[in-house]
């Protein structure tokens, strides 16, 4: 009976993570669901919940916010990552090249306890794009239901900040190009 029981709720819940209707929270804000597990999503237009805005401390400029409000009407890239990452020690040069190609990335820097050691790891590579300092993941919390233990991860949003991709894996530029172009081509 036990048996039966666990293997009920293993079933249920599994059933909460399958790709249907319902694979998608409707609303007005971002609730994230993995449909059947998937590492790679895109939302239909009509799919698309609009983001939190999030902001937080800028890291490179100590006393300055940092908000996602400040790029009005652009396609963003947000990017989850950490120095002590090794996948993103990969990942970061494939956002400058975005950055430099006139994608606007916003980095979210979490779980890297000393600022310092972080922005030693921006200044290393030469990183000009922005990034949110978010050590204790507080503005990761925003993003309901988010995986904040997938590092790294990317998030592209539309130029209403809505969420339009979702990258639960590192990923390099030709992989976002086309994603950032059909948004940018839309109305």
């Amino acid at each position: 009976m036990k048996r039966l029981i666990v293997g009920m709720v293993a079933v249920l819940a599994l059933a909460g993570c399958s790709a249907g209707k319902d694979a998608v929270v409707q609303g007005s804000s971002f609730s994230f669901v993995s449909p059947g597990g998937k590492v790679d999503i895109t939302y239909d237009l009509a799919q698309r919940q609009t983001a939190p805005v999030l902001a937080g401390d800028d890291l490179m400029n100590e006393g300055k916010q940092l908000s996602l409000a400040d790029f009005p009407g652009k396609v963003l890239v947000l990017n989850l990552w950490g120095q002590w990452c090794g996948p993103c020690r990969t990942e970061a040069p494939e956002m400058e090249t975005l950055a430099k190609e006139g994608v606007q990335v916003v980095g979210i820097d979490v779980r890297d306890p000393a600022r310092d050691v972080a922005q030693d790891f921006v200044r290393d590579r030469g990183l000009t794009y922005p990034s949110i300092y978010d050590p204790d993941g507080r503005v990761l919390l925003k993003l309901t239901g988010y995986p904040r233990n997938i590092i790294p991860s990317t998030i592209v949003l539309d130029k209403q900040h809505r969420v339009a991709a979702v990258f639960l894996r590192q990923v390099l530029a030709q992989d976002l190009r086309p994603v950032v172009q059909r948004l940018n081509s839309e109305a």
